[in-house]
């Protein structure tokens, strides 16, 4: 691109198609697009050749829309995020190792910095009583064979009839909604053990929600990691589609029901399932070494390994591992977890991911293989009201992609029936 006159003098040089185009970060077709729905105004070039556009203009476009095209090698849509960076197999929030965040301070104090970019030691969040008790009630009507994501998406639902004011999205009113649905989500579970905790902090309240089995300080500290490890992880695809509800302006418990549908996916969310029970099999097997060899007969991906965003080991795993060594009852479920990355790697160079290492927690301290789901659902309703919280900051309704049309050509016959 050339250089820049002085804005605002008639001499300053036009951009070309392909200069705006590089300018936006988007394709020639999609700046005509802007032309015709009239976000962006063109000129003829001298001689007839091609459209120009003011610079100025263009510059503003861009600051307002977050908008990228699809990269040629991955497809996927590219905006503007101030939130996760995933980088040489590392990742961070607001620019902090996000590893380091969580092993050094709670879900609750990770969540805050997320979404405000400041820590508050020692913050817990609290479920009002009368959102808690009517979310309660609604869960309790579900039938006894439901899952979490059920309960959770039905609390969800239940939490915002009682708030009148959720359609209110400045980042305060946005703020306290997140701060008193998150403990709403994790009090309207039912409780599997004797008696459940008596106020704490968030992984302390969920524990029993998950096992049956007493909590101890250790293997307390892994729920805890892990929670705060999970609430982001960038543009993953509920993450999107919270983004694009927020982008219409969705209120904030809104945008949490369109993340808990797609989390509820068998490749996303649900993922920590399959490698439970994997897991499971291994242990009771008491070899990994069958249990994988029964997935590559069948052609079934050996669940818990690999990501297309880290080419080593997941660092959330790796964080977990760490503090798993630390659980004496998950020594087994760790050693056949291992046993499993060491035998599928004799076939693929495939490291542990973050389901793994959630299928050690599940596996060792009694969880159903459910379990998995439901943190990642709890911690990730976090990351989608910091991510909502950006969305709302930016024009309405940019998110919206075109649609290739490849049915037949205009104009058809009008059909008739049979």
């Amino acid at each position: 691109m050339t250089d820049q006159p002085e804005p605002g003098r008639p001499d300053a040089p036009r951009l070309t198609t392909r200069e705006a185009a590089e300018l936006l970060g988007v394709k020639p077709e999609t700046v005509y697009a802007y032309v015709s729905r009239g976000q962006l105004s063109s000129e003829r070039a001298a001689g007839g050749r091609g459209s120009t556009f003011d610079a100025d203009e263009v510059r503003a476009l861009a600051r307002r829309s977050g908008r990228r095209e699809p990269s040629p090698a991955g497809g996927d849509l590219v905006f503007r995020t101030g939130i996760t960076l995933i980088e040489q197999d590392r990742y961070y929030f607001r620019g902090v190792d996000a590893t380091e965040l969580a092993r050094n301070h709670s879900f609750e104090e990770v969540a805050e910095w997320l979404w405000t970019g400041e820590l508050r030691p020692g913050v817990r969040f609290t479920a009002p009583s009368e959102t808690l008790a009517a979310a309660r009630r609604t869960v309790g009507a579900l039938p006894a064979h439901s899952g979490s994501t059920d309960r959770l998406r039905v609390a969800v639902t239940a939490a915002a009839a009682t708030d009148p004011l959720r359609f209110d999205l400045s980042p305060g009113a946005v703020l306290s909604s997140a701060r008193s649905l998150i403990p709403t989500l994790v009090g309207a579970l039912p409780v599997l053990g004797s008696t459940e905790a008596d106020g704490g902090s968030l992984a302390r309240e969920l524990w029993p929600r998950l096992t049956a089995r007493p909590a101890d300080a250790p293997a307390l500290a892994v729920l805890d990691a892990a929670l705060a490890l999970l609430i982001d992880h960038d543009l993953a695809a509920s993450t999107l589609a919270a983004r694009v509800a927020a982008s219409a302006r969705a209120h904030p418990y809104a945008v949490v029901s369109a993340g808990l549908g797609v989390l509820e996916g068998p490749l996303h969310g649900a993922a920590s399932g399959l490698a439970h029970r994997m897991l499971q099999e291994a242990v009771d097997r008491g070899s990994a070494v069958p249990v994988v060899a029964d997935h590559l007969r069948t052609g079934r991906p050996v669940p818990g390994l690999g990501h297309r965003l880290y080419q080593g080991e997941d660092p959330r795993a790796r964080t977990l591992f760490a503090l798993l060594e630390d659980v004496p009852q998950a020594a087994g479920a760790l050693a056949a977890a291992r046993e499993v990355v060491a035998t599928t790697a004799r076939h693929a160079p495939l490291h542990a991911n973050i389901d793994l290492a959630l299928a050690v927690l599940s596996v060792s301290c009694g969880m159903a293989a459910e379990a998995g789901e439901t943190v990642f659902a709890v911690s990730r309703t976090a990351g989608w009201i910091a991510h909502a919280l950006e969305e709302y900051g930016e024009r309405p309704l940019r998110i919206r992609p075109s649609g290739h049309y490849t049915g037949p050509r205009p104009p058809q016959p009008l059909p008739h029936a049979p």
